[in-house]
């Protein structure tokens, strides 16, 4: 196995990318610490577990602390901030894995014709999953 040159200061898509998967790194624990944090300040340090508060830093959806104790857990109440955040993070999450599985076909992958598809192929499940989940996180 050779190694891939370091990607070229310029704006090459390479190299955006390189500096996306950095900045997307940093953006989910920043969006982790912001939704621990909101989810404090919302009330979950006196009405939540442990368990239940990573689970909706993570994923702030109702259902996920329908067995806690705090009231009036029903859809109806989610609102866009929560919603905004669950957006980033599904967006950053799933184009950071992406990427990193284009990174590895990049590296492994030595027919051309075959690395051709397998990006397009990571580029149509990437889609698939932005689609499939702004759907889930929009009509829950």
């Amino acid at each position: 196995m050779s190694s891939r040159p370091a990607p070229q200061i310029g704006f090459s898509f390479e190299y955006l990318m390189w500096i996306f998967t950095r900045l997307s790194g940093c953006a989910l624990y920043l969006l982790a610490l912001v939704g621990f944090v909101s989810a404090l300040v919302m009330g979950a340090r006196t009405q939540m577990g442990v368990g239940d508060l990573m689970r909706w830093t993570f994923f702030p959806n109702s259902y996920h602390v329908v067995n806690t104790n705090v009231p009036d857990v029903d859809p109806g109440w989610m609102n866009a901030y929560w919603n905004t955040i669950q957006m980033l993070v599904i967006f950053f999450a799933i184009t950071h894995g992406m990427n990193g599985l284009r990174v590895v076909i990049e590296d492994y992958v030595r027919r051309p014709w075959l690395r051709i598809f397998l990006r397009g192929l990571v580029f149509l499940l990437w889609l698939f999953m932005l689609i499939v989940a702004t759907y889930v996180i929009l009509t829950i």
